[in-house]
């Protein structure tokens, strides 16, 4: 299929999406920060969460039991929001093939929203009891069922407006959103972690709960006038959208969705990294709160000009060289970067912690947007990248608590965790290894047996 240059000299869309040739030329670098913007109050919501269960939710929601104990509870928490996504999958996915990606993206928004600013009124343990956790984790619940679309829905309607040989590139905006979702989470959490302790576990917590009704008005404004894809819209001029896209996803699409769910095990780097090293460097190590706080807003930092050039090398060398380098990459350096903070060494924590999360895992984080959403046609693309990556992040999810529980004893006791983490990055890639490769097929092909 023949592929022209445009009149700003980039390249036009393939066939498939020749009527939004008539759009206007901005509407794919509007998609992508609609999805950027988006993510990154999504995932704002969803980190201090995670910062949160790591240096304070043991100590109020769960004062009464061995410290330790208390970690994996807290942690347990954080990993209850991904039991709800795959839940979410299927129904954000079923709205988003069927009645349009805009409307998901809409709930998402506004789910986690309001699930976040609810937890910042929760009362503690001291205060009300075992009612106390029980609401942490329905809340919990929601914020997964939240994040169970947006993701799927950002990435499919960046990906459906993009241009044919620029995919990677625009839909890694999606994951550079999250990027800085968590950048912004780890820089409220910066000034707040050096409050004294009491005030800390007393109020200071809560601010970056509150904080959230601001990000998601932001969120909410930038998306209300994206249009719809061309893709979906085509389908749906044609009744080409199907009753239920999960069944027909499963009869069509299995072992891509299995391929999907394999991969995701990627994410067990960012969880371990984001979540249980934070907190085993400060509770265990006893390297200071900022000082980590301060590798994680750095390493993000990083990952926020990593992920659009492998985005970009992606386009030009093709999506699986470039997740697979980044899944096994993740699998070795996990070693020294555990290893570096056992020993507590400033300087090889920064090095090994900004080449490890900052740059090697930026590699897949910025391929698997593209990478998945080829695998699937129009008809299921969401329900399959959503249904398929939330299986895998839940399995992911848990790797916190289940790091806190086979963490060993004395100054090695952090080799357990460094093989569970190279163990899901292995497995990722050789998930990966199986798929086609697709970054030259035309959108319409895309999920076709000739693909």
């Amino acid at each position: 299929m023949a592929i022209t240059m445009n009149p700003t000299g980039g390249l036009a869309r393939d066939a498939h999406d020749a009527h939004d040739d008539q759009e206007p030329l901005k509407t794919p670098r509007k998609a992508a920060f609609a999805s950027w913007i988006g993510s990154a109050v999504e995932y704002y919501d969803f980190f201090i969460y995670g910062t949160a269960a790591a240096l304070v939710f043991g100590k109020i929601f769960f004062p009464s039991i061995d410290p330790k104990l208390a970690t994996v509870a807290a942690f347990a928490t954080f990993g209850v929001g991904y039991i709800t996504r795959p839940i979410g999958a299927f129904f954000m996915g079923h709205i988003g093939d069927k009645f349009g990606r805009k409307k998901v993206l809409t709930m998402t928004l506004l789910m986690m929203g309001l699930s976040t600013f609810l937890i910042g009124l929760l009362p503690t343990y001291d205060q009300v009891g075992i009612a106390a956790p029980i609401l942490l984790v329905i809340l919990r619940l929601l914020q997964g069922l939240s994040a169970a679309g947006e993701q799927a829905g950002a990435n499919s309607m960046t990906l459906e407006h993009a241009p044919a040989d620029r995919r990677a590139f625009y839909t890694s905006f999606t994951l550079s959103g999250t990027q800085m979702g968590f950048i912004l989470a780890t820089m409220v959490f910066l000034p707040i972690a050096t409050l004294p302790e009491d005030q800390l576990l007393s109020w200071g917590w809560r601010i970056p709960f509150f904080l959230s009704a601001i990000v998601v008005a932001v969120g909410f404004w930038v998306r209300r006038t994206l249009p719809e894809t061309p893709a979906f819209k085509e389908e749906a001029e044609a009744n080409e959208t199907v009753k239920l896209p999960a069944a027909v996803l499963f009869r069509d699409h299995t072992p891509a969705v299995v391929r999907v769910i394999l991969g995701a095990l990627v994410s067990v780097t960012s969880t371990i990294f984001g979540i249980f090293v934070l907190s085993y460097a400060v509770n265990t190590v006893h390297i200071p709160r900022a000082t980590m706080l301060g590798l994680l807003v750095c390493a993000n930092v990083v990952a926020l000009a990593a992920i659009p050039l492998w985005a970009l090398l992606s386009d030009r060398i093709g999506r699986k060289p470039v997740f697979i380098f980044g899944a096994l990459g993740c699998a070795v350096l996990i070693w020294p970067t555990l290893w570096a903070i056992s020993r507590g060494d400033l300087m090889l924590i920064f090095l090994f912690g900004l080449l490890t999360s900052g740059i090697v895992y930026s590699a897949a984080n910025a391929i698997w947007p593209s990478l998945y959403g080829e695998m699937f046609d129009t008809r299921v693309r969401l329900s399959g990248m959503a249904i398929g990556t939330q299986i895998g992040f839940a399995l992911g999810g848990f790797a916190p608590s289940i790091s806190a529980a086979i963490m060993g004893e004395g100054i090695d006791g952090w080799m357990p965790v460094a093989a569970l983490v190279s163990a899901a990055s292995v497995i990722a890639a050789v998930a990966i290894m199986t798929a086609r490769e697709t970054y030259k097929v035309p959108m319409h092909e895309l999920g076709k047996a000739q693909a």
